[in-house]
């Protein structure tokens, strides 16, 4: 039988009460702001709600800072994206070129689904790719410093390229 609202509700405001003010210190020491600790924390809370699995725990503070962990990785990902993306507009490209605030939102979330889609492939795949696409190495060169075939190069920049276009394609 499924927890009804109420039933849910106890073990959660319980687990937020007892942690949410350790999980706001914890995130302050990493990130030396107290309001985005504050709505870093308030994410933390608002996914283990919707997994309603509060009940459940049994390390909270481990389960906490986990969650935590993996919302601070797409944090500073996002930064390091939203840098580069400032860095390479910033010097001669300012003068001919100045996006608007909308065009550089769109620029950094087309940079974010990139680098979402690399996640989803495999570490040699991505490794392929970027360094051929990034690096602008040759399939062989790439082949030659990875200890690969040129077919296996081949074949991970392929599948690398594919998932590229269906994400264009979307």
């Amino acid at each position: 039988m499924k927890p009804t609202a109420a039933e849910f509700d106890l073990p959660f405001e319980q687990l937020y009460a007892e942690h949410n003010g350790w999980l706001k210190a914890w995130l302050k020491r990493r990130l030396s702001c107290r309001d985005q600790a504050c709505d870093l924390a308030q994410d933390v809370f608002i996914r283990v709600l919707a997994q309603r699995r509060a009940e459940e725990l049994r390390q909270p503070r481990a389960y906490l800072s986990s969650i935590a962990r993996s919302l601070l990785v797409d944090l500073f990902r996002r930064r390091s994206i939203e840098q580069a993306c400032l860095d390479a507009l910033a010097p001669s490209a300012a003068a001919a070129f100045e996006p608007s605030p909308e065009e550089r939102q769109q620029i950094v979330e087309a940079l974010l689904e990139i680098d979402r889609l690399l996640d989803q492939l495999g570490e040699r795949s991505r490794e392929i790719f970027l360094r051929v696409q990034l690096d602008g190495l040759s399939m062989a060169e790439v082949g030659r410093q990875m200890g690969l075939s040129a077919n296996t190069v081949r074949k991970h920049f392929i599948r690398a390229m594919a998932q590229c276009l269906a994400l264009m394609d979307d």
